[in-house]
């Protein structure tokens, strides 16, 4: 039996996760991210992994979770040739649909307005889309869905269970049995994007069966969380008082996990009256809709607590009096001639395209309002140089002078942090677990956890770099 794994991203970065194992020269891919970044530099990356992807000796592909960076290139599997099963789980398969599509469209609408400007300035224009609806509805199609603990055999020799990684709905950790003809057996399991504890809403990370290689991811190995608690109080601090300034609260928001998550954290603090039930709190982002909607058909993903606070008594964590969504552009404008302190919620995370730039131009020189940053900004982005306060920002190409307030909260990240990685690969059996492989962290994050995992026992640490092959014995 020959078992390698290698990775083709998510390799010393975070972001573009594609990792395999190759089981005698078939090969089993685990995510097919894209990148993640700025638009432009995004771009040319998507296009440089989109000519790398093969899917020679493709026997399946198995998607940990739904987001951009784990599953927003798999249509591009499918216009590769790739028409095996992709397995994940069923809210996964909900959620990434809707990612998939939304990168179509936005590719589409980019194309559109590039070849506009290239005719216009009289330069030849040769760049089509990355991949179009056609090819996401096709990767949808191409989804086998399985439940949590149900284990399935995906080749003759491999099988698949998923347990739940408790970091957004529907995300899995995914343990693959190996066994050859001999008897041999092997348990191999990919940490996805690991979760935390007591997060709202969806279930806590569970503990897999004792495997004896995990690769891991370090996207924070090597900084602490606040505590979640103090989070919320910090909140409700900000929300009040920039009420008591007549002011707005604008939180750019990832639509997926995040804005969800803000929702829960809102409704229990006006059901007890620690910010006012009448400030109107939009959420105006049309993706974010959306996902909230696939939320709500999978109460199946919901912790105990959440079932306990809202599910018995009849009531939806995602609607309240005061909440409204918006999904029309005409909506989104009608914003701007409400009265009074209100809540925005709106994308894109980073500030870098989406309705959020709108908000920000009408609230970001007016020193009443509150950017509240509640999210990782990547380096050079619109949200970062507000996070880091300069004092005039670009937003649609002209300069705006930062005169509202900014806050950050960086407690309600969906990743666990070193101590919580320790704490849970220290629940594991450490005499049976050969091999830890660190993928999807900045490389000072993954010397650092390496450096915390060997300290409880760890045996072997291993930093994956891409494309290294790994033996497995």
């Amino acid at each position: 039996m020959s078992i390698k794994f290698y990775s083709r991203g998510a390799a010393q970065e975070v972001t573009g996760s594609r990792h395999y194992l190759d089981y005698n020269g078939k090969k089993i891919q685990i995510d097919c991210g894209a990148y993640q970044g700025r638009r432009q530099e995004s771009d040319e990356r998507n296009r440089t992994i989109a000519k790398d992807i093969s899917v020679d000796s493709l026997e399946a592909v198995v998607l940990t979770h739904a987001h951009f960076d784990h599953s927003g290139m798999l249509p591009v599997l499918i216009k590769n040739g790739y028409s095996g099963n992709i397995y994940a789980t069923p809210a996964t398969r909900d959620l990434a649909s809707l990612i998939m599509m939304d990168s179509a469209k936005i590719q589409a609408k980019d194309i559109e307005y590039l070849r506009y400007r290239s005719k216009k300035k009289g330069r030849p224009f040769t760049y089509d889309v990355i991949y179009d609806e056609n090819d996401a509805v096709q990767a949808t199609n191409q989804f086998l869905t399985v439940c949590y603990k149900r284990p399935v055999l995906i080749t003759p020799e491999i099988k698949l269970t998923f347990y739940d990684a408790g970091h957004i709905l529907g995300s899995s950790i995914p343990v693959f049995d190996i066994k050859d003809p001999a008897g041999k057996e092997i348990k191999f399991a990919f940490s996805g994007d690991l979760g935390r504890k007591n997060k709202p809403i969806i279930r806590d990370p569970e503990i897999i069966p004792n495997p004896d290689y995990f690769v891991v991811e370090s996207t924070y190995g090597d900084r602490l969380h606040e505590d979640k608690d103090v989070a919320e109080k910090k909140l409700a601090e900000i929300i009040r008082a920039t009420v008591k300034r007549g002011g707005r609260v604008i939180i750019p928001a990832f639509a997926i996990e995040r804005t969800q998550e803000l929702i829960y954290h809102l409704h229990l603090l006006t059901i007890n009256k620690e910010i006012p039930d009448d400030i109107p709190i939009y959420v105006d982002s049309p993706m974010a809709t959306n996902a909230t909607s696939i939320f709500r058909v999978h109460p199946g993903c919901y912790d105990a607590k959440t079932h306990e606070e809202f599910l018995r008594h009849h009531k939806s964590p995602f609607g309240f009096d005061s909440l409204r969504y918006t999904t029309s552009v005409e909506d989104s404008k009608r914003i701007n001639d409400v009265k009074g302190p209100v809540i925005i919620i709106s994308a894109d995370g980073m500030c870098e395209a989406g309705r959020i730039n709108h908000h920000l131009t009408q609230a970001i020189e007016k020193p009443e309002n509150t950017i509240l940053i509640v999210g990782f900004m990547a380096a050079h982005t619109l949200g970062r140089k507000i996070k880091d306060k300069q004092k005039v920002v670009k937003i649609f190409g002209e300069p705006y002078n930062l005169n509202a307030q900014v806050e950050s909260i960086d407690s309600f990240s969906a990743h666990a942090d070193y101590g919580e990685i320790k704490e849970y690969i220290g629940q594991l059996d450490l005499e049976k677990l050969k091999t830890v492989f660190l993928v999807h962290g900045e490389p000072d994050s993954q010397e650092n956890l390496k450096k915390e995992l060997k300290s409880i026992g760890v045996k072997n640490v291993k930093i994956a770099k891409y494309g290294e092959e790994y033996e497995i014995d």
